[in-house]
């Protein structure tokens, strides 16, 4: 069994699914990340695949209203980074179908279905949870790697 990883640092913040909150959140979590010392494309990385996900629950879970977006960060012994990000909304009927690339619930939209592949891309491991009706929980690993001191 894998021993679990102490929490060096935490932090939770909620905002309303409305897509000017994207950017932000984007922002909180890379700068809270920031003391891990990541790299640059470390940094990128994750502002990436938060925004993905992110973005997901603004276009899919509230669809037709506003609702709550969940994010909490963890920095964990070993340099690693755990974001997790969660609605309260429709829920995905199918995880498996949703996560193929190029998979649309909305053809007719300028969606590329490419949203779980490019968090997933970004990051050391992704997980999904989804309920219809419940809502949808993304977990996002990224692991840093070492840092040279300069000499």
């Amino acid at each position: 069994m894998k021993k679990s990883k102490k929490i060096i640092n935490s932090m939770k913040i909620s905002f309303p699914s409305l897509s000017v909150n994207e950017s932000a959140a984007r922002a909180v979590v890379a700068a809270f990340s920031a003391q891990a010392d990541p790299t640059t494309n470390e940094l990128a990385d994750i502002k990436c695949a938060v925004s993905e996900a992110v973005t997901n629950s603004i276009v899919h879970a509230y669809p037709d209203t506003i609702g709550e977006i969940y994010i909490s960060v963890l920095i964990l012994e070993g340099r690693i980074i755990k974001i997790q990000i969660k609605d309260k909304g429709k829920g995905i009927e199918d995880v498996a179908k949703a996560r193929e690339p190029l998979y649309t619930t909305s053809p007719e939209s300028e969606r590329s279905g490419m949203g779980f592949t490019v968090m997933e891309s970004f990051t050391d491991k992704m997980s999904v949870r989804s309920k219809v009706g419940k809502g949808t929980t993304v977990v996002l690993l990224k692991a840093l790697g070492e840092r040279k001191m300069a000499e």
